[in-house]
Formats: structure tokens, C-alpha cells, sequence
């Protein structure tokens, strides 16, 4: 028997997680609603969630606390719940390291459609791998990107990135030399399912580099007024 994956629901709203739960419930997730940030990382510690729904607005410790606090430690995908629609609150949201923002109210088969798409894309390796699987993974003198089982190596040291980070370095280093707009990007990375603007990309590149620094052999260049591309040297 497949394990349900779990979601944590964090929403000072018990009304609100509630009807969260009640959805995701029917969808045959496992779910566990607390409501202030202070539970949320006693709960993540204990219970380890595959992804976690977040509400900015907590009483105590707020939700942007409790991300980077959850950052820190795991690279577990969050998709962070607010009422707020500001510019502002979504980047500083996805710079914190959020895979996803969603702004109340919701219609519930989007929400649903979003945690599916991240879990998607949020694959832990697996114990055994069969032979014959392809695995996909590219190379470079002190960097190894490998999506298959979403792990990066730099300078022989493994790095916590969260998924849309490690499938954006991936999408770029797999096509080095060739630069792609924030368009492009947003389309690939992101996909249909995802409505945002080209500043998400933006965000997640200085992510990027604020873990990986330029190599003497590659680096994540900008090309002004176009995108970014990952040039080999």
C-alpha cells in the first residue's frame, strides 16, 4: 500500500485550515493543521510533512519566520498562503524560499492543482533506482546538477536547494551558452499552472547565486535586457 504524502496546514483560521484539510482530504492527502508558527516547526520536526501550506499572518512567529527557520534545515516545499497581494509580499516570499504564493481566497481546485504540480516537481531520490532509468544530470568542473534525484554537488559539497532553484540551474546549465528570456524561463520552470511575473525568475537567480558563486570555468551571466544564460568559459 502507497503512503499518503503528508501536507502540514498552518492558518491561524481554524475555519479556514479546516476547509484546507477537508479538500485535501478527499484528494487522499494526509493532513495536520496547527495554527501558529511556534507548533508549525515543533510539528514540521516531528511529523515531517512533504510540503507544507503556510500562512503569513500567524500570531507569535509569522509565517516568513517559520519559512526561513524551515529553509535553514530542509528544503521541503511551501507554499505560502496570505491575503496580502502586494509585489513586495510575493518576492520577499519566494526570496525567503517559497516554491509557490497563493493569495486568499482561493478557489479550492486550484489549490489542489498547485500542491500537485510542487510535489511533481519535489522528487526525493529513491532508495533503488531501476537500471534502465535515465538519469538526468549534467557536469561541470566543481558543479553536479542532477534532477533525477534533485541533488547538487558544488566544490564535492552537497547544497540544500529547494526545487524550483535546482530544476532553474538545471534548465540553464543544461543548455550552456544559450540565453533564454525570463519568459522562457517562467514558462518552463513554472509551466502553465503557475501565474506570476518575470521577477520570479529574477528572484530565484539571486538565490542562486548567493549559494553557487562564479567558477573560473562557468558562471550564471546576465544578458542585459534579454534574460540569462549559463556560460562556459
Amino acid at each position: 500500500m502507497v503512503a499518503k504524502q503528508k501536507i502540514l496546514i498552518v492558518d491561524d483560521d481554524e475555519n479556514i485550515a479546516e476547509l484546507i484539510s477537508l479538500y485535501l482530504n478527499k484528494e487522499c492527502f494526509d493532513t495536520k493543521m496547527v495554527f501558529n508558527g511556534e507548533d508549525a516547526l515543533t510539528t514540521f520536526d516531528s511529523w515531517h510533512p512533504n510540503l507544507i501550506l503556510l500562512d503569513l499572518m500567524l500570531p507569535g512567529i509569522d509565517g516568513y519566520q517559520v519559512c526561513r527557520e524551515i529553509r535553514a534545515k530542509a528544503s521541503t516545499p511551501i507554499i505560502m498562503l496570505s491575503a496580502k497581494g502586494e509585489v513586495f509580499d510575493k518576492v520577499l516570499g519566494l526570496e525567503l524560499g517559497a516554491d509557490d504564493y497563493m493569495m486568499k481566497p482561493f478557489d479550492s481546485k486550484e489549490m489542489v492543482a498547485r500542491v500537485r504540480a510542487v510535489l511533481r516537481r519535489y522528487q526525493p531520490a529513491k532508495s533503488e533506482a531501476p537500471a534502465a532509468e535515465k538519469t538526468k544530470c549534467v557536469e561541470y568542473e566543481g558543479l553536479t546538477v542532477n534532477l533525477t534525484n534533485y541533488s547538487v554537488l558544488c566544490d564535492d559539497h552537497p547544497l540544500e536547494m529547494p526545487p524550483k532553484e535546482l530544476e532553474l540551474l538545471y534548465f540553464l546549465a543544461a543548455s550552456p551558452n544559450q540565453v533564454f528570456t525570463r519568459e522562457q524561463l517562467l514558462d518552463q520552470i513554472w509551466g502553465y499552472e503557475y501565474i506570476g511575473d518575470t521577477r520570479t525568475v529574477d528572484v530565484h537567480i539571486k538565490r542562486l547565486r548567493e549559494k553557487i558563486k562564479d567558477h573560473p570555468s562557468w558562471s550564471i551571466s546576465t544578458v542585459w535586457g534579454i534574460g540569462y544564460k549559463f556560460e562556459t568559459k
